[in-house]
């Protein structure tokens, strides 16, 4: 029987996940919503060392998780915020993989005459081999290790629909009749699966099945948690799954269209898009003084931040220019869009480290219908969420993406490194049109040109 004070304990640790979500969907209130799950994570592990329950192997346990933590702690400090996505799929993966492990493990001590809990133990066994491959694959296109575009092997689409077919009938065999090479043959058919299942996706995708393998990570634990009979398990893994399905779900309408296109869309060739970089036709470029005079004598600027922002670290300089110009009685807002950069929030934490007011961050929806009235847009390190071709491409792999109305304001100046297309990989015609001027050069160091230039206005 487990003491009171044990339940009590981990009541309290599931109330603080679930708090900790509550913070998390607010930029305000995120720093604290992490700080709450934290703390349920130490306490809920805190109480399993003092509750008397026996435990094996104590010294290894408490060796890894000395290691675990000195691994996060390091990670934390030590990752640029351009690489966060990256590290986010890749503690997914490990999430997935351990709840498979685990699994495992008590499979093979505990062996499958309770039917049910064997489907509990081998629902954890495939959901967790899926996410922890397919978490590697998001971690390494992401990366660049590999392409970012969809990846097909011959016959894509039938080896997937063959390879998942034998992973669920070989768990609905290992159920009825236990046996290790099955369960074995059902780890690889499992983690072959995960990488078929990402393989395919491509580009500005990529986040969106980093959120849905989140999803599977909280079920794969929530089983788990069933099978050790542990409830501050189901509970966190439930709350896991389902706020990452609903994240899946917004980032999908995000984007445009659902996510069997965005999981299958390159196996029916709806993702190749116009990848040209745009030869010898020409743009109009121009230097830091005709930015700052553009900026200087409007009446109202939107900033439209994207990854290249964060790449280059530039969001102390572009807050900097913004209080330049509001100083100067112009009207500037940040135009925020729901992917923009490589995960939901991406940019709002990147400005919110610039200490950049809350109210100027607009989301899209709210700041589209104001780009008709604007004088001029600065689009710092964005290409995907303000391309028009997500209007008119239908081949284009963000086709019927919501983006931002970038192209209907009266000036638009792009800081760009170079006429390399975006994640996506396809071309944007707003850089060949009349109206856009761009400005060559790192993000930081563009910015902070035009901050000296219009100092001297």
């Amino acid at each position: 029987m487990t003491p009171t004070w044990v339940q009590l304990a981990n009541l309290l640790a599931a109330v603080l996940f679930i708090f900790a979500l509550k913070g998390l969907s607010s930029p305000k209130s995120a720093r604290n919503g992490n700080l709450l799950g934290a703390a349920g994570a130490v306490l809920a592990t805190a109480v399993l060392f003092v509750s008397g329950i026996p435990l094996s192997n104590i010294l290894l346990i408490l060796a890894a998780v000395l290691i675990g933590s000195a691994i996060g702690w390091i990670s934390a400090r030590k990752v640029q915020m351009t690489q966060m996505p990256q590290l986010v799929a890749l503690f997914n993966g490990v999430g997935g993989g351990a709840a498979a492990l685990v699994a495992v493990i008590e499979y093979l001590e505990v062996g499958g005459e309770n039917k049910i809990s064997l489907a509990a133990t081998v629902f954890t066994v495939v959901i967790g081999s899926v996410s922890f491959s397919g978490s590697i694959i998001t971690f390494l296109k992401l990366q660049e290790l590999m392409t970012s575009r969809p990846v097909i092997i011959p016959a894509g689409k039938w080896v997937t629909m063959l390879v998942a077919a034998l992973t669920v009938v070989g768990a609905v065999w290992l159920v009825i009749s236990p046996q290790i090479w099955l369960l074995v043959a059902l780890l690889v058919l499992s983690l072959i699966f995960g990488m078929l299942f990402v393989l395919p996706v491509g580009g500005a995708d990529v986040p969106i099945v980093i959120s849905l393998l989140n999803a599977f990570t909280g079920l794969s634990v929530a089983a788990s948690g069933y099978v050790l009979n542990n409830v501050l398990l189901i509970i966190a893994g439930t709350l896991v799954g389902a706020s990452g399905t609903l994240l899946t779900k917004e980032m999908a309408k995000a984007m445009g269209r659902p996510i069997t296109s965005t999981l299958f869309g390159a196996f029916n060739g709806t993702t190749a898009g116009n990848t040209s970089t745009g030869g010898d036709r020409p743009v109009r470029s121009g230097g830091p003084n005709d930015v700052a005079i553009m900026l200087g004598f409007a009446n109202k600027v939107i900033l439209v931040p994207g990854y290249g922002l964060a790449v280059a670290q530039a969001q102390g300089t572009l807050r900097e220019l913004a209080d330049l110009l509001t100083e100067r009685g112009v009207e500037v807002d940040y135009a925020i869009h729901p992917v923009a950069g490589r995960m939901p929030g991406h940019m709002n934490v990147l400005l919110a480290e610039a200490s950049v007011p809350y109210e100027q961050l607009k989301e899209m929806d709210d700041i589209n219908p104001e780009f008709a009235t604007t004088d001029v847009v600065l689009v710092v390190g964005a290409n995907d969420v303000v391309n028009p071709a997500a209007r008119t491409d239908k081949s284009a792999p963000i086709y019927g993406m919501p983006i931002l109305n970038v192209d209907q304001a009266q000036q638009v100046v792009f800081l760009k490194r170079s006429m390399r297309p975006g994640f996506a990989g396809i071309e944007n015609e707003i850089l060949y049109d009349q109206k856009t001027m761009l400005l060559f050069g790192d993000a930081k160091d563009s910015l902070n040109k035009v901050v000296s230039a219009l100092k001297n206005l």
